[in-house]
């Protein structure tokens, strides 16, 4: 009896025995919740169903989950029933019953934990969009991993995920990022404000070697505009490669010049003025955006004539919402908790829901540490550190998932001794591992003669299997917790607790036999077992963008 299973079990008693206490309350599948206790002896799952309909029909909790619980008693494959606390209703399913969600998960495959659950929403997840002056920082790295991770989980649950990059291809970072350029190609120091670093030197060099010693000739306006142009296409092209290389590809690259240029400002303050949010005042076009919850209204054009900033964001999500986009994620940096409140004010001022239509995450510092101490400098960029940087160090899979395995809005510490350790100190090592041993164990199993052709889900009947069962049921809510969460740290998380009981399952049961040993149902279904542990595992890591290793 798998989760789906038994969750149709509760929902036909609660559906027989609610209304008969009272004929205008119905339940449907969604008031049926199941949880795994947390403590195991506490059984199988654990409902509140009778909590949560006992006030509507006039009865106590208790009194009305007793009831329930008996007729779960009666279901096939439930081997007790227990009511526990105010009206909980612990379910414990007897071995075979259990145990059948082996076969489930190998039948399954990889669409084992998927689902339609958001088949109805199409989602603009917009990530990383760092300015292309320089490589990735670490803040960038990390929204790379989150928010690609993050994609797959929705996808899993069925969303329609457009991948999306804000490219910022004008403005003042934009001319900085030229004149520094120009500096290092003409041997000047970079600006007081501009950037530094051997990437600097690397593009202006790459420039110039195009032009084949053409720029000499050009005026200082016509060659700052030559290295503004040609510096910002390399210095993308390069951000595109990093990503590329750590497993991120991007469906829409958006320029903002594109918003300036097509109408969209103009196109975003008309609706508002429709709406009746915008005014004129001191000689500039402000959004009352203190109607919405802002702490102050927001001007949108300045008095000279010139387009503010927060112009730029209004078109843009209008832009969004017109491409057909029923929720636009945007994944911010630490650094952009003021631009909350704006935001969501915009967004209401559209007549759209903050928190639904527009939703923003924040993702807190990276630290890296080495020896116990941070690491602070790059090779390359000078001042950062880089993508590159952290790839170089541990490889792209340890990078991932150390940033992945926390809630990205709490800071993380990455020590990169631990992650370059081939221990079970090292949490992307020990889950990998655990895969690779999954594959060992098949491999040995074949060589053994031992396969599949039998099954008998009550003899997975060891303490280790029950909890390893248990586990591997909870699977698809773990996926859709965090894709309606927007967690995808939660699948790292899970996958450990499974690794775990599977390595402890592992040392507990044989699956292949000992010496001239008979083969027997035993070894023939832990073989199931072990192989739907690879299913979970492998579909896991996908999840997060990385890989399920056979041999390690």
């Amino acid at each position: 009896m798998n989760p789906a299973d038994l969750s149709n079990a509760v929902l036909s008693a609660a559906s027989r025995i609610i209304p008969a206490r009272n004929s205008e309350v119905t339940v449907s599948a969604s008031d049926i919740v199941l949880e795994r206790p947390r403590q195991r002896e506490h059984g199988d799952w654990s409902t509140n169903v009778a909590m949560r309909f006992a006030k509507r029909v006039g009865t106590n909790p208790r009194e009305l989950a007793q009831e329930l619980a008996d007729e779960l008693g009666r279901i096939e494959g439930v081997a007790k029933t227990e009511v526990a606390g105010p009206g909980f209703i612990n379910i414990v399913l007897d071995a075979a019953a259990a145990g059948e969600l082996a076969r489930t998960i190998v039948d399954a495959g990889e669409a084992y934990g998927a689902s339609d659950a958001l088949a109805d929403k199409k989602i603009n997840l917009e990530f990383v969009s760092a300015n292309p002056t320089g490589p990735i920082h670490m803040g960038g790295t990390r929204w790379a991993a989150a928010g690609d991770a993050l994609a797959r989980v929705l996808e899993s649950q069925g969303a329609s995920v457009t991948r999306e990059y804000y490219f910022n291809d004008h403005g003042a970072q934009i001319d900085r990022f030229a004149k520094s350029l120009m500096a290092a190609h003409l041997g000047e120091a970079a600006p007081e404000d501009g950037y530094g670093g051997q990437y600097i030197h690397d593009i202006a060099k790459r420039v110039a070697d195009a032009h084949d010693g053409d720029l000499a000739a050009l005026s200082p306006e016509h060659l700052q505009e030559v290295f503004r142009a040609e510096g910002v296409a390399l210095m993308f092209g390069e951000i595109k490669q990093d990503l590329a290389d750590f497993g991120v590809e991007f469906d829409v690259y958006f320029h903002e010049h594109d918003v300036q240029a097509n109408g969209d400002v103009e196109r975003a303050i008309e609706r508002l003025r429709e709406l009746g949010h915008i005014f004129e005042n001191d000689g500039a076009t402000w959004l009352r955006t203190t109607d919405f919850g802002d702490d102050k209204d927001r001007v949108i054009v300045r008095s000279n004539g010139a387009p503010a900033y927060f112009s730029g964001d209004l078109a843009y999500y209008l832009n969004k919402r017109e491409r057909g986009f029923d929720q636009c994620i945007i994944m911010l940096g630490a650094d952009h908790h003021g631009y909350v409140g704006r935001m969501m004010a915009m967004c209401a001022a559209f007549g759209d829901t903050p928190g639904d239509n527009l939703q923003l995450l924040i993702g807190q510092m990276v630290n890296l540490l080495q020896d116990g101490k941070p690491v602070r400098m790059s090779k390359r960029a000078g001042t950062i550190v880089t993508m590159d940087d952290l790839v170089d160090a541990v490889g792209v899979d340890a990078a991932r998932y150390s940033l992945e395995r926390s809630s990205a809005d709490t800071p993380l510490d990455i020590d990169l001794e631990l992650l370059k350790k081939r221990t079970n100190d090292n949490p992307v090592y020990y889950v990998q591992y655990a895969h690779a041993r999954t594959q060992a164990v098949a491999r040995n199993a074949a060589q053994a003669g031992v396969d599949r052709s039998e099954f008998d889900a009550s003899l997975l009947d060891h303490e280790t299997e029950s909890a390893l069962l248990g586990a591997l049921a909870e699977y698809p809510r773990i996926l859709n917790t965090a894709a309606v969460l927007r967690e995808p740290h939660r699948v790292a998380r899970y996958v450990e607790e499974i690794a775990g009981l599977y390595h402890r399952w592992y040392d507990a049961r044989r699956i292949v036999p000992k010496g001239d040993d008979e083969i027997t149902a035993d070894h023939r279904t832990r073989l199931w077992l072990n192989d739907a542990v690879a299913v979970v595992v492998k579909s896991a890591l996908g999840r997060l963008g990385v890989s399920a290793p056979d041999r390690m």
